[in-house]
């Protein structure tokens, strides 16, 4: 399963990681490496290089973390549904985005919000997180008239339980 994450959505989230942009980047990448040794993924971290970037795209590896900086002049949201795209079905994209998660599903992409993967990398530091996903699966059924959920949400359901650690 390839993990494509919308990396300034996740550190958004993240109060801890409130020490600078460079630091909490930094921040952000060594928790994914943690999360990448307890689950075998292939994880791609995307940052915004539109304002003060390369002018070509950027691709760094850490550890096993793909970690991509957009070019001059693009958004790591066109980025994120490129890599989508390339990876179809096969991949899972992290963003608060309606647009990029409603952009990557049409290419057969699972989207899961970032503050739903958050809860998981919460995780790593506090087993049993803030929030169970048992709750995530209470408040999405809630949603549904008929009481069963969508197909998608069945999908991103099943992804979101492989992402757990």
């Amino acid at each position: 399963m390839d993990l494509i994450i919308d990396g300034y959505n996740l550190l958004a989230l993240d109060r801890r990681l409130d020490r600078g942009l460079e630091k909490s980047r930094n921040s952000l990448i060594d928790r994914l490496v943690r999360y990448r040794k307890a689950k075998a993924l292939n994880l791609i971290v995307v940052f915004d290089g539109w304002r003060s970037g390369s002018p070509n795209e950027t691709r760094l590896a850490q550890d096993g973390i793909g970690i991509v900086y957009s070019r001059l002049g693009e958004k790591a949201d066109a980025v994120v549904i490129r890599l989508a795209r390339e990876k179809s079905s096969g991949a899972v994209v992290v963003s608060s985005d309606r647009e990029i998660r409603n952009a990557v599903e049409r290419f057969g992409a699972v989207a899961v919000h970032a503050q739903e993967f958050n809860d998981i990398l919460q995780e790593l530091d506090f087993p049993g997180g803030e929030e169970g996903f048992e709750d995530w699966q209470v408040r999405l059924s809630d949603r549904s008239s008929a009481g069963r959920l969508s197909k998608a949400d069945r999908k991103r359901q099943d992804k979101l339980r492989k992402l757990r650690l």
